[in-house]
């Protein structure tokens, strides 16, 4: 009779055990989905950033360069020095912002640390 109730112990440990094992599985898989799509959406924003960015500051020296041109006689100066103005503070402005989001932090992982935390909440409550 002991040796049934040990050998129900065994397998009840061996069933948590692989129960346990497999939620392990299940979050860490989790993990990697996220870390995934994180990389990618990270590679994607950089690329339309650097492309816009690229397009921006083009479209920007070649309007500058033809108001400077249209505005030859009267007030090239002028026309140049707004142009610093505008893209000087842009970059400010862009600038100011980048700091801003680096400072809010990143929701990697978030949807996992949500998940193992209601499995902590779980396991305490019925424990």
């Amino acid at each position: 009779m002991a040796d049934a109730a040990r050998a129900g112990l065994f397998a009840s440990l061996r069933g948590l055990l692989a129960s346990a094992v497999g939620l392990l599985q299940t979050r860490l898989e989790l993990l990697a989905t996220e870390l995934q799509e994180e990389k990618v959406r990270l590679f994607a924003v950089l690329a339309y950033g650097f492309a816009a960015v690229l397009l921006l500051c083009f479209g920007a020296a070649v309007l500058i360069a033809f108001l400077t041109v249209l505005f030859w006689d009267s007030n090239r100066l002028l026309v140049l020095g707004l142009g610093a103005l505008f893209l000087l503070g842009g970059g400010a402005i862009a600038l100011a912002l980048a700091v801003a989001e680096l400072r809010r932090g990143s929701r990697l992982f978030s949807a996992s640390l949500a998940e193992l935390r209601r499995d902590r909440a779980d396991l305490e409550s019925k424990g």
